[in-house]
């Protein structure tokens, strides 16, 4: 139900990944009439891999955090219930971003060692491999410890998931250490001071173009300049796209060169396309969430739903779970215990 959108997003997207991959089931938390009325336009009502289940309450987009912690029929809060009961692997959203972080902090709790989720995505860069950047907005105001947990938290899962040892930075207004104001100055002292005892392989201070230059794998920074940056990005994303288009149909050379070029156009279409990088993971909770751009289409929704899958299918949650404690016993000397269970492979938006 959330997003700009609702179910004109939603349930396109599940049905278009449904067409993809037969291994999973959906669960569509909603007003079960407006979910089922969308499910009947795409001649899907029945579909035996989706369930529908009501939800009488939606999360608006403005909706205050703790009006959004008192909606306890809420589409939000049922689908993380979901989650934390086992009846779903991930729970899928476009919703109010600062509601879904409280929301998923209340209910699912976090990892030991860990005060603060972090919402991480991936964006290219020139080197054909991905740059992990966290926090990108759940968190305005970060203190420097928050930011050393971000970096461990980044580093777990792209060693997780990319089979390989980060490179990580400290996002920054310039690489001196002098640079920054106190809350960045301070945390780049502790991440220095977490890859001297080996725990983090830390590069120093980047700047923005750095994430795009492919200088280091993860960047770190707090979530409203994260926030600001990500939205910046794929504005000018979609600015380039919408000039190229219009110069190349402005005259009939033009479009003549165009059509000739049509398949490195394309190539540079999907390369640059921010659609395809939707769907960001909220790091330190005790359950896989999965926030969508709230502007998605149904083409970007359907990434969110597919990066909540592989999560599930590669066992990021536990794999990240035991790689974050180990990483915080390293660098603090404590040894959280636990294990976090998955369930069936099962994702709930």
């Amino acid at each position: 139900m959330g997003g700009d959108h609702g179910v004109g997003v939603t349930v396109p997207a599940s049905l278009a990944f449904l067409k993809q991959v037969n291994d999973v089931h959906l669960t569509l938390v909603g007003r079960k009439e407006d979910v089922e009325a969308e499910l009947a336009k795409n001649g899907a009502l029945g579909n035996p891999h989706i369930t529908v289940k009501d939800a009488s309450d939606v999360v608006a987009m403005d909706t205050p955090l703790m009006a959004a912690l008192r909606k306890r029929r809420s589409s939000m809060h049922i689908s993380i219930l979901e989650v934390k009961s086992g009846q779903a692997d991930a729970c899928v959203s476009a919703g109010n971003t600062g509601a879904l972080m409280a929301v998923s902090h209340y209910l699912l709790d976090m990892i030991p060692g860990v005060e603060r989720p972090a919402i991480c995505a991936i964006m290219p860069n020139k080197k054909e491999m991905p740059t992990y950047v966290l926090d990108l907005g759940a968190n305005v105001d970060c203190e420097a410890e928050h930011l050393r947990q971000f970096a461990l938290m980044g580093t777990a899962l792209y060693t997780n998931v990319e089979n390989r040892t980060p490179k990580v930075g400290l996002l920054n207004v310039g690489t001196e250490e002098i640079k920054g104001n106190d809350v960045v100055k301070k945390a780049g002292k502790l991440l220095r001071n977490e890859h001297l005892n080996g725990t983090l392989n830390f590069l120093g201070n980047v700047e923005g173009n750095d994430i795009f230059e492919g200088t280091c794998d993860i960047v770190v920074c707090d979530g409203f300049t994260g926030n600001v940056m990500l939205k910046a990005v794929e504005g000018l994303g979609r600015f380039f796209r919408d000039v190229l288009v219009s110069q190349l149909k402005s005259s009939a050379m033009n479009m003549l060169g165009a059509l000739l070029s049509r398949k490195a156009l394309n190539a540079v279409r999907q390369r640059l396309n921010p659609s395809r990088y939707n769907g960001a993971c909220m790091l330190g909770l005790k359950g896989l969430v999965f926030k969508s751009h709230g502007g998605a289409d149904a083409y970007a929704y359907e990434f969110a739903i597919r990066r909540a899958y592989d999560a599930v299918k590669g066992d990021v949650l536990n794999k990240i779970y035991s790689a974050v404690s180990q990483l915080i016993k390293n660098s603090k000397g404590t040894d959280p215990s636990g294990k976090m269970e998955n369930g069936k492979q099962e994702v709930t938006q």
